[in-house]
C-alpha cells in the first residue's frame, strides 16, 4: 500500500477540465447508467473520506440509490436537476440549479431527474446501493 502526503493530497481539482473528459449521456434512463463504459458520462475526481468526488453529465432519470455509511453532497456546475428522495414512502422534488448544492442524508434513497441536462459534482459516500423499481423506504 502506498502512502500519499498531505502535499500531493492539496492540488486543485479543475472541475472543467474533469467535466471534459466526460462524454454526454443523452436519455439516460434507469437501466442504462453507463457507470463502466470507458467513455462514461461520469468522472472520478479524488478520493473524499470514505467515498470519493465524481462528475457526471447527462440528461435523464437514474435509478435509486441511497448511501448507508454518509451524507452524499450533490451540486449542479451546469444545468438543473430535480433531486427526489424517498422520505416516509413520500417522493420530495428538490430542484436544484447551477451553483446550488442540497446533501442527501444517509440511507436516505434518492433519485435524479434531469430532462434538461444537468452537469453535477458529487461527494458520494460508499457503498452505493442502486435499484430500479421504487423502494418501499
Amino acid at each position: 500500500m502506498s502512502v500519499i502526503s498531505k502535499r500531493q493530497k492539496a492540488k486543485p481539482l479543475n472541475l472543467k477540465h474533469a467535466l471534459s473528459k466526460t462524454k454526454h449521456l443523452d436519455n439516460r434512463t434507469p437501466t442504462n447508467s453507463d457507470h463502466n463504459d470507458e467513455s462514461s458520462a461520469y468522472g472520478f475526481l479524488s478520493d473524499f473520506g470514505n467515498g470519493g468526488m465524481y462528475v457526471a453529465n447527462y440528461t435523464g432519470f437514474s435509478e435509486w440509490e441511497r448511501h448507508s455509511h454518509g451524507d452524499e453532497m450533490v451540486q449542479v456546475i451546469e444545468g438543473e436537476t430535480s433531486l427526489v428522495l424517498l422520505i416516509d414512502n413520500e417522493e420530495v422534488p428538490n430542484k436544484i440549479k447551477a451553483g446550488e448544492l442540497l446533501i442527501v442524508p444517509h440511507g436516505v434513497w434518492h433519485r435524479f431527474e434531469s430532462p434538461k441536462g444537468v452537469k453535477v459534482l458529487t461527494i458520494t459516500p460508499q457503498p452505493t446501493d442502486h435499484q430500479i423499481e421504487r423502494p418501499s423506504d
